[in-house]
């Protein structure tokens, strides 16, 4: 064990797909654990979306980087076998069903419970386990539109938008992650095991606390400061953010927008908001004269708060980027050259080639698993031969 990898030793059987509860799965992998995660013969329903190549997709690589690989038909009888044996071995349970349908594929919580009596069960839903809405499907962009975030999300043209980062569903990874090493820590005291209850409505709230508790008293989010937001220029589009009195007179000053300054309405906040519009229309027009660079290089050296709008692979390349170790570039196979895959804040930047660093192709390890759970070279033929495992 090490501050590296804490969960060396542990066992995780992961079943859930998409991105959710497998990034909480990908969590506990980067830190030790022996993650296996099993997934159907056609592979799990996030190697399909976007851009695919081989058997990865973005999502896929996300999820799953850093486990072992198990695909089988779990409708077949000898599956069950395969997984209790697997289950009777492992600390932790992830499933990622509808409410239900892991009690009727003999997964449900009681029955695991009674086999490894330390299991520590996640469950994670999109609506939760009980209501109205417990059945319903519940991808990322459901919850964005549920949860009051795509209401906030509105664009200039007042017309809401959902966004394509899944917020929600990573979020709830890391949230059903951090309840997991809470338990893992008490049960180091003797504490049995648990389950743990994690749906994308409750991911959704928590991560959207703040703006949700101030949307609550006072409606729909209105601007605290002015000019402030995202103006075009002549070659792209930049975000400013002007939020004291004085720096909006350096700001004034910096672009010669001297009859802005001229009006004393304008010298406070509460003026400004008042005309925000007006300001914001005023603002434009000498933005769009300028280029991205050479205006931000400009407020920047006036301390002023600014940002080029980027895009991902401007990101990617950035010298800023670069120096921290935001990205490590790996290989994953399916693809002619490297991704460059995010680093997880706090733990140690991937290591191209090592197996932490590799994403699994659709039952890579399933002899591997199998031979490790006792079964011999012709009985996995077998189960291979009649469709029990790919």
């Amino acid at each position: 064990m090490s501050y590296e990898r804490p969960y060396e030793g542990l066992k995780v059987v992961d079943l859930s797909q998409g991105l959710a509860g497998p990034y909480c799965g990908m969590l506990m992998a980067q830190q030790g654990a022996d993650v296996i995660k099993i997934e159907p013969q056609g592979g799990d329903w996030a190697r399909l979306i976007g851009g695919v190549f081989g058997d990865h997709t973005a999502y896929s690589i996300v999820a799953n980087t850093g486990k072992r690989a198990l695909a089988m038909n779990l409708k077949s009888e000898p599956s069950g076998e395969i997984v209790d044996k697997l289950i009777a071995q492992a600390d932790v349970f992830i499933e990622g069903y509808r409410p239900g349908v892991a009690e009727r594929l003999g997964y449900g919580y009681e029955r695991l419970r009674a086999l490894n009596p330390g299991l520590i069960y996640v469950s994670v839903s999109g609506f939760g386990q009980c209501g109205p809405m417990r059945d319903r499907p519940a991808m990322d962009p459901m919850l964005q539109a549920f949860s009051g975030f795509v209401a906030e999300n509105t664009g200039t043209d007042g017309t809401p938008h959902h966004t394509p980062v899944s917020y929600f569903d990573m979020s709830t990874g890391l949230y059903a992650q951090q309840a997991l090493a809470a338990a893992l820590y008490a049960r180091r005291d003797g504490a049995e095991g648990r389950k743990i209850e994690v749906s994308l409505l409750e991911a959704a709230a928590s991560i959207q606390a703040v703006r949700l508790l101030s949307g609550y008293r006072t409606g729909p989010r209105r601007a605290s400061t002015a000019p402030s937001g995202t103006f075009q220029t002549s070659d792209g589009h930049i975000q400013i953010n002007i939020v004291r009195d004085r720096e909006f007179k350096v700001f004034c000053d910096l672009l010669k927008l001297d009859d802005l300054w001229a009006n004393e309405k304008y010298h406070t906040i509460a003026g400004r908001l008042e005309d925000i519009d007006f300001l914001y229309d005023y603002v434009r027009r000498f933005t769009a004269s300028w280029k991205t660079a050479e205006l931000s290089d400009l407020l920047s050296k006036a301390g002023l708060q600014n940002e080029v709008v980027q895009t991902y692979r401007e990101l990617v390349h950035h010298p800023q980027a670069e120096a921290v170790g935001v990205f490590s570039w790996l290989q994953q196979a399916g693809a002619n050259d490297p991704w460059p895959v995010p680093n997880i804040p706090g733990l140690p930047a991937f290591v191209p080639g090592d197996e932490r660093a590799q994403s699994p192709t659709v039952g890579q390890h399933t002899r591997q698993i199998l031979t490790e759970l006792g079964y011999g070279n012709d009985q996995i033929d077998t189960l291979y031969a009649d469709g029990v495992v790919a």
